[in-house]
C-alpha cells in the first residue's frame, strides 16, 4: 500500500506528538491535556492572542478560549495586556509552562537523535531543509 505525502508528514509527527506528550505527563504535568497541548505550542514567544492560537490550532474561537483558560487555571500560561491594542490581551508562556516546553524539547531531541542515526545524518538533514522548504511554501 502507498501513502500520500500528506499521511507520510502526518504519522511520524503524529508519533513524536505522542512520545512527546507521554514523557510531559510522565515528568509530572498530568493536568495537560493533549488538546491543551496543541494550543500550548503555539504561542509565540511574544505572546498570542485567542484568535490567533484558534486560527493556528484549527479551532473556534471559543474552544481555544476554553483551552486557554484551562492551561491559565493549571499555571501554565498567563494573561498580559497587549500594547498594540487596549481592548486585547495576550496569552504568554508561564513559569510552569516553560518547565514542560523544557522536558518537550528534550524529549524532541531524542526523537530527532533516534531519526537521524535511522537515516543518517545527511539524509536527515536533507529532510529538514526540505520540509523547511515546505513549511515556508505553506505556512500561511
Amino acid at each position: 500500500m502507498a501513502f500520500n505525502i500528506g499521511l507520510l508528514l502526518y504519522i511520524p509527527y503524529r508519533d513524536l506528538e505522542d512520545r512527546v506528550y507521554e514523557a510531559v505527563v510522565a515528568a509530572g504535568f498530568t493536568d495537560v491535556t493533549m488538546a491543551q497541548s496543541r494550543v500550548f505550542q503555539r504561542i509565540s514567544s511574544g505572546g498570542s492572542r485567542v484568535t490567533e492560537l484558534a486560527d493556528q490550532a484549527k479551532v473556534t474561537k471559543q474552544t481555544a478560549s476554553a483551552l486557554v483558560q484551562a492551561l491559565e487555571d493549571g499555571g501554565y500560561v498567563e494573561r498580559a495586556p497587549d500594547p498594540t491594542d487596549a481592548r486585547a490581551q495576550l496569552i504568554r508562556v508561564a513559569p510552569r509552562g516553560a518547565a514542560a516546553i523544557a522536558i518537550a524539547a528534550a524529549e524532541i531531541a531524542r526523537i530527532e537523535g533516534e531519526w537521524r542515526r535511522a537515516l543518517g545524518s545527511a539524509r536527515f538533514d536533507r529532510l529538514t531543509r526540505d520540509l523547511d522548504v515546505l513549511r515556508r511554501l505553506t505556512d500561511h
